[in-house]
């Protein structure tokens, strides 16, 4: 890995899998205010996903996506990289979730009982950063994760339909940022022409446990509910989560505040789509400005 972009990181947060890969791991917020004994994030009260258990990785940090409202650097990308082989992944993901949590054994509101569970992980979020469709061996990595008995969620741009259909997952998100072309092209500065590749890999979510992801961004992409609506319906996806942007990280060299919307404003244009197709409000929750939406049979 590049020696900025990985000073960079390391400083955030990131453990590394192997020098040269940028296959990474890094709690998530929610991973630390559970073991400290605070609520869990919302995939816990959709999907019953324990945030203590959950491992947040990616097995590469490459994008050929920029989009506005990332909270990534665009200034530390990561263009070449030796790939980790996904046998090592496996073999040292739990040892870089331990050594991430490590400063937590000690605090007073972590429970022994609650650290040892975190050191135990049951779920595996393939969302930390990057597209990981761009990892050539993905299929295997999440085949191995899934063998281990692991819960795995695997979360896309959807630019590469054709590793997204040899993915097995637990849940497959795919990122629908837009509801036509041109506001996709505005929105997350593609690298190429992957519209209908987009639209190919949401083909795929009606025959497996899926969940279409729309970060709404006030002023950009909360437009056309009714196109999203019919983008959605011919998915057939599972789930569908309307979340609000949140002013976060680098995306703020991008954007401005107003662009977050509120809950009340995204819990609204989740409405609107689901007015327009067979998905209905299966749930909410206010703190991460995030509404779930389910298929009606």
């Amino acid at each position: 890995m590049p020696s900025e972009p990985c000073k960079a990181l390391r400083a955030q947060g990131y453990q590394f899998v192997a020098p040269g890969s940028s296959a990474a791991i890094k709690p998530c917020l929610w991973c630390k205010k559970t073991l400290k004994g605070g609520d869990m994030c919302y995939k816990h009260q959709f999907y019953g996903i324990e945030s203590h258990r959950c491992v947040q990785m990616t097995p590469t940090l490459r994008c050929n996506q920029k989009c506005l409202f990332c909270w990534r650097s665009f200034e530390h990308e990561v263009t070449e990289e030796q790939e980790a082989p996904p046998g090592l992944i496996l073999e040292r993901f739990r040892g870089l979730q331990k050594k991430a949590l490590s400063g937590y054994k000690v605090s007073p509101y972590v429970t022994k009982e609650r650290f040892l569970e975190a050191l135990d992980p049951r779920h595996v979020a393939i969302s930390l950063s990057g597209e990981p469709t761009l990892y050539s061996e993905l299929p295997t990595l999440i085949d191995l994760f899934n063998a281990e008995g692991l819960t795995t969620f695997l979360v896309s741009n959807g630019t590469q339909p054709w590793v997204i259909e040899k993915c097995s997952p637990f849940q497959t998100y795919i990122s629908l940022d837009a509801p036509d072309r041109t506001t996709y092209e505005r929105v997350c500065r593609p690298s190429g022409d992957y519209w209908e590749n987009i639209m190919a890999s949401l083909s795929l979510l009606g025959k497996r446990r899926s969940a279409i992801r729309i970060t709404l961004v006030k002023g950009l992409n909360d437009i056309n509910p009714e196109q999203y609506a019919r983008i959605v319906q011919d998915s057939g996806a599972t789930y569908v989560e309307v979340k609000g942007y949140m002013f976060l990280g680098y995306s703020r060299k991008r954007l401005m505040r107003h662009h977050m919307p509120e809950h009340e404003y995204v819990a609204e244009f989740a409405g609107k789509i689901s007015e327009s197709c067979d998905y209905r409000v299966r749930d909410e929750n206010k703190s991460s400005r995030v509404v779930c939406l389910e298929h009606v049979v």
